[in-house]
């Protein structure tokens, strides 16, 4: 069995799925959860709970993934050690996270876009609540995270039992854009030991 914790509107789970994982979702959304298994192509079902107290039984999964969704939880460290108890021995654990070089700082208005400088805010190191508000199509969205330097995240898989076997930092491939010079996303593939 595959977790896909933080599933929210399943779009994962389904692209998995087609590549012939038995997916299980989990979402602290009840809507997200709904149109997860609602959706014409479910990759499975889902259930609604906390990934800080994940509702499944001790070494059910033998593969998890958490898409996009380790910076936004609060207690990602019992998270993290959560998803090690439901994996088997030998269980990977499949992560990809907003890269923290993206909040730890912006780019300055002003030059042009490839050339823009990039300033660090604050520390680096200090764990700090964030809120972003954007809008599309007419719809204003606050998303809330937190930066944390990338030993937190390094410290609670360690402290979980996984090794890391793998980590890539992803950037825009388009030359034009302030992004191809720095990290956008970390993918990092662990193992639970």
């Amino acid at each position: 069995m595959t977790l896909d914790v933080g599933c929210g509107e399943g779009r994962l789970g389904r692209d998995l799925a087609r590549l012939g994982h038995r997916i299980v979702g989990v979402d602290a959304s009840p809507t997200l959860a709904r149109a997860a298994v609602t959706h014409a192509e479910s990759g499975g079902p889902c259930v609604i709970g906390d990934a800080a107290a994940l509702p499944l039984p001790t070494g059910v999964a033998d593969c998890a993934v958490a898409f996009m969704s380790l910076q936004d939880v609060d207690a990602m460290e019992k998270a993290v050690a959560e998803i090690a108890r439901v994996l088997v021995a030998g269980g990977h654990l499949v992560m990809a996270i907003t890269h923290p070089v993206n909040s730890a700082g912006r780019f300055l208005p002003g030059a042009e876009e490839a050339s823009r400088p990039f300033i660090i805010e604050g520390s680096w190191f200090e764990r700090r609540m964030l809120a972003d508000t954007c809008e599309r199509g007419g719809h204003t969205m606050t998303f809330h995270s937190e930066h944390r330097p990338l030993h937190d995240y390094t410290d609670a898989l360690a402290d979980a039992g996984f090794l890391i076997e793998r980590t890539r930092e992803v950037t825009d491939t388009d030359t034009g854009s302030k992004w191809n010079r720095l990290p956008l996303f970390l993918h990092l593939r662990a193992v639970r030991t």
